[in-house]
């Protein structure tokens, strides 16, 4: 399963936007994208309209060793 990176940014309760990256496993984009505005709106207790998402992009995996 390919690896996404989701970066973007969260307005927090301070009121200042927060910039986050993270990275998942998903079969698409747009699975890695929900799965993103999920564990920020989980952990931070922000709703989805307060979650801007910048980019969502494939990383390329590192060869076996």
């Amino acid at each position: 399963m390919p690896l996404w990176m989701v970066r973007g940014s969260f307005y927090a309760r301070r009121g200042y936007w927060q910039p986050f990256t993270k990275q998942h496993e998903a079969d698409d984009g747009e699975m890695a994208r929900h799965w993103a505005l999920s564990e920020i709106g989980g952990c931070h207790h922000v709703k989805r309209h307060q979650i801007r998402i910048d980019s969502v992009t494939e990383v390329k995996a590192p060869p076996p060793t």
